[in-house]
């Protein structure tokens, strides 16, 4: 909006109220030292030499003691004097300016306080072109530039450019809105201008916090600012006129809220959690606690200070601990922690702002909780002197007895966690004591056999430590150390063979009842007196026999080395001693005979079967010798052929190849197909040599051009042996046998089952007796059936057939229909159970025959029946002339006819 050039005419005023705001509703603010202002802009010369002095900074001390200690954040190039001059450290041209801002920071020597400003270096050919817009400062005041011979003492002069922030306090409580500042152009003389202010808080979010007046350019805040929410506002004013055309360059305005404390310091967390070891020399590090204010922390609205308001409990003193006041950290201050008296301490922090005054200052408290942490500054101590126990003998991984100790320190911790050793009383390691991790005792155990009969007590000295070694300065006391007592008690021990297994070297076939060697057992119980007795347990070829008192071992059979129960010339053989005792014990021995072999067998040919084809080629077999018996009882061997039979001789002969092998040859080039058995004589090298006749199978076969026997030749060199031809066909024979008797069985069980349907009661045959059946009618005068349907289908007349309308569904259809086969019309009578089966039969293939209840016609008696009506027959009126005798020739069944018509009057 303003500028430099002269004849502009243009001039901007600003008129402040906020010392007015700063003022209303809280009083006067108390005096707070730092910088006159947080931002400076300053204009240098485009090219600054060296001493040159550019700026001067304000510093207001509230009364503080002591002079201010300045400090620049770029020292190469600029350098500031304890009265606040800033100085060019070297020359400095436009290009070389800094282009962050300088920032100078004012410390107390005293209190360790610092201040900072930010000071923004700005060449004047910017300001004269225009790019930096020049604004007014507050006071219608800008920092002069003196000349170079000025003395250090500077002086402010006018300038029209310069705008400080406007400072506002945050909560005024109105009324609103509020005058900040007035704006104004010099234009505004001659015509009419309308102001404006743009940025967040006037036009953008949030809006309405910031309002001019169009015509007086007046700037208000509208409502309460909050420092905690926006800190600042950047807005830009506008002058315009009323065809909107603009009139002056924008102008910046800042607006800082000044921080009121209205925010209590609070903890991050309300509970704090620490841990300290017990025995902590003073100034040990326990924790930091740590609380925030949402003031502003470059004022004293947001310096925090913490403070210990209790210490439960309070012992041993009640400052156990402190705490620093600026960082929050805990301390230890005092001698004595002890976790088996205090475990824990619960203290109670205080945080207050404004630096800790309490006039003036809001606070807030949280819980620390500090738990002392366990050292092994106990050691563990036994509950007795001496512990006794007592353990059988020979046994192991028994518990002896159980050793408890005490230990102050916190359970299930390497401090608290026993560790124990024997130091004296077992050079022989035959106990331990492991830990048992539930209840911390030492369990003695036995880990070697322990013999009464060498030591019937042992006395042990334990002594017990812990995982983790004592702390420094604690020893260890005679409380660790304990006796453990042990009594050793006797027990019936096995008898034991010396030496086991027992070695004896002999020949094979010895005799029955020869006596091998005595075989006896010790028994370690020296101290009772006990019989032992001997029995076999193990004699895989039954050669042996012991003495049940005496232990000594005799033969019972033949000891043969080729026997397959020895192995690599030893037969092992297993004897039991046990002793009297209660319970009785047992122990066993192992006897060990080493069989030398002598010769008692004879060498035998291998293989015992060969095969050559009929024209052989070559004609030669190779053979060797198997002897049971070991050099120099076996190889080598003498072969020769037998002298019978006679064709042997005659057809083969024999050459020997080496000691163990011989090769029998052809003298013929043909040989009938079949099997040959050669008789060999094979003799061994034995001081006594054994010969034995051995045979060798030669199979003869045809041979295809391969040389390789044809299968019928093969079944033919198989050449079953006739008792094995007879026994597969009596197998056969058998076979047939059995089938041919099922067959007969079958047949004859179907004709017992027809003849059991005719062996019927002659009392119960229908056929042969009279049967009365109540009431027979009145005749055929009362009767009115249709006997047409007795008659055959062929002799009744076309117009005698009813109209399908009137026929009934169940009657028999005359025609068309199949006829019927001709049946006999006399069947035998064994014959009546076919007779209704055939009828059945042709009742259920007729497709013309209805599937319910219906009149069925198993035969028909033909037509024109001279016989009449049934009831017309008179049997006591007719045939008495007759002669019935023949009926006796018909069987049985007819006989009783034969008497009711045939016989005497009587």
């Amino acid at each position: 909006m303003c500028s430099l050039h002269e004849g502009s005419g243009l001039l901007l005023l600003l008129v402040l109220a906020g010392l007015q705001i700063a003022a209303e509703g809280r009083g006067a603010p108390p005096c707070r030292p730092g910088f006159s202002e947080d931002v400076y802009k300053v204009v240098v010369p485009d090219i600054t030499e060296k001493g040159q002095p550019l700026f001067n900074v304000r510093f207001v001390s509230c009364g503080r003691g002591g002079l201010m200690q300045f400090e620049c954040s770029n020292p190469s190039d600029f350098r500031i004097e304890a009265n606040g001059v800033l100085y060019a450290a070297r020359t400095l041209q436009r290009s070389t300016l800094p282009v962050s801002p300088l920032l100078i920071t004012a410390s107390d020597a005293a209190t360790q306080q610092q201040w900072v400003a930010q000071v923004t270096l700005v060449p004047r050919q910017q300001v004269q072109e225009g790019a930096v817009p020049p604004v007014m400062s507050k006071d219608l005041k800008e920092i002069a530039f003196p000349p170079r011979n000025m003395d250090s003492q500077l002086k402010r002069m006018k300038r029209d450019w310069v705008i400080p922030p406007i400072n506002v306090p945050e909560n005024s409580r109105g009324p609103f809105p509020q005058e900040l500042v007035r704006i104004r152009s010099d234009h505004d003389k001659n015509r009419s201008l309308r102001y404006s202010v743009t940025g967040p808080g006037a036009d953008q979010p949030p809006t309405g916090i910031f309002i001019i007046d169009p015509i007086s350019g007046e700037l208000s805040v509208n409502k309460p600012l909050d420092r905690e929410h926006i800190s600042s506002f950047h807005l830009r004013a506008h002058a315009v006129d009323l065809n909107g055309n603009q009139v002056e360059n924008p102008i910046d305005i800042v607006i800082n809220v000044i921080d009121m404390n209205d925010n209590r310091p609070e903890f991050t967390h309300q509970i704090w959690n620490g841990t300290v070891p017990e025995g902590s020399k003073p100034g040990s590090f326990v924790m930091t606690v740590t609380a925030v204010d949402k003031d502003d922390p470059k004022t004293a609205n947001g310096m925090l200070r913490y403070k210990i308001l209790s210490q439960n409990p309070e012992s041993p003193t009640s400052n156990m601990f402190t705490i620093n006041n600026k960082t929050g950290g805990i301390i230890t201050v005092a001698a004595g922690l002890d976790r088996e008296k205090v475990p824990q301490y619960t203290l109670i922090i205080q945080a207050s702002d404004m630096e800790g005054n309490p006039m003036y200052g809001l606070s807030n408290t949280a819980t620390a909780v500090i738990r002392v942490t366990d050292i092994n500054d106990n050691p563990p101590e036994f509950t007795a002197e001496t512990f006794f126990g007592e353990v059988p003998e020979n046994r192991v991984n028994v518990i002896v007895a159980n050793l408890t100790v005490t230990d102050k320190d916190q359970p299930n911790t390497p401090a608290w966690n026993a560790v124990y050793k024997i130091t004296g009383g077992d050079p022989t390691g035959r106990f331990s004591v492991p830990t048992d991790p539930t209840t911390n005792e030492g369990l003695v155990t036995v880990v070697k056999p322990i013999d009464y009969e060498t030591s019937r007590t042992y006395v042990l000295t334990v002594e017990a430590r812990n995982e983790v070694s004592l702390a420094k300065g604690i020893h260890t006391p005679r409380q660790s150390t304990a006796t453990v007592s042990i009594r050793v008690i006797d027990v019936n021990e096995s008898p034991y063979f010396e030496p086991n297994p027992k070695f004896v070297r002999l020949e094979e076939g010895m005799m029955p009842q020869s006596t091998l060697t005595t075989f006896s057992a010790q028994d370690p119980d020296r101290f009772m007196q006990q019989t032992i007795r001997y029995s076999k347990l193990s004699d895989p070829a039954n050669w042996l026999r012991i003495d049940t008192n005496t232990g000594r071992i005799t033969t019972i059979a033949i000891l043969d080395r080729e026997s397959p129960y020895v192995k690599n010339n030893l037969y092992n053989a297993t004897f039991l001693a046990t002793d009297n005792g209660i319970p009785p014990a047992s122990g066993t021995g192992t006897l060990q005979i080493f069989l030398l072999d002598i010769n008692d067998n004879a060498p035998r040919v291998s293989p015992q079967e060969v095969e050559i084809c009929e024209k052989p080629d070559p004609n030669a077999i190779n053979i060797t010798a198997f002897d049971g018996d070991l050099s120099p009882n076996a190889g080598p061997f003498a072969f020769e052929l037998a002298n019978r039979p006679v064709d042997v001789r005659r057809n083969w002969t024999i050459t020997r190849i080496s000691g163990d092998y011989a090769q029998v040859s052809l003298k013929i080039g043909f040989l009938e197909s079949g099997i040959y058995e050669i008789p060999i004589i094979i003799t061994d090298s034995g001081n006594l040599p054994m010969s034995n006749t051995s045979y060798l199978r030669i199979k003869v076969c045809q041979c295809d051009i391969n040389g390789d026997c044809t299968d019928q030749q093969h079944i033919m060199a198989a050449g079953l042996g006739t008792g094995a031809i007879i026994s597969i066909l009596l197998c056969i024979i058998i076979l047939l046998i059995l089938v041919l008797m099922f067959v007969v069985w079958m047949k004859r069980r179907d004709k017992e089952r027809q003849a059991k349907q005719l062996l019927i009661d002659p009392e119960d045959d229908v056929r042969d007796n009279i049967l009365k059946y109540d009431e027979e009618g009145g005749g055929e005068e009362d009767q009115d059936y249709d006997l047409s349907q007795l008659q055959q289908p062929d002799t009744i007349e076309p117009d005698a057939i009813k109209p399908v309308g009137i026929r009934r569904l169940d009657e028999r259809p005359l025609h068309p229909e199949p006829q019927y086969p001709m049946r006999s019309a006399a069947p035998h009578p064994g014959d009546i159970g076919d007779f209704i089966n055939e009828g059945l039969k042709a009742a259920d293939n007729d497709p013309t025959a209805p599937p319910y209840d219906s009149l069925l016609v198993f035969d028909y008696e033909g037509s024109g029946s001279t016989a009449g009506s049934l009831s017309s027959l008179n049997s006591s009126s007719s045939g008495g002339d007759q002669d019935y005798d023949y009926l006796n020739d018909w069987g049985p069944r007819f006989r009783k006819l034969a008497d009711m018509y045939g016989g005497s009057d009587d």
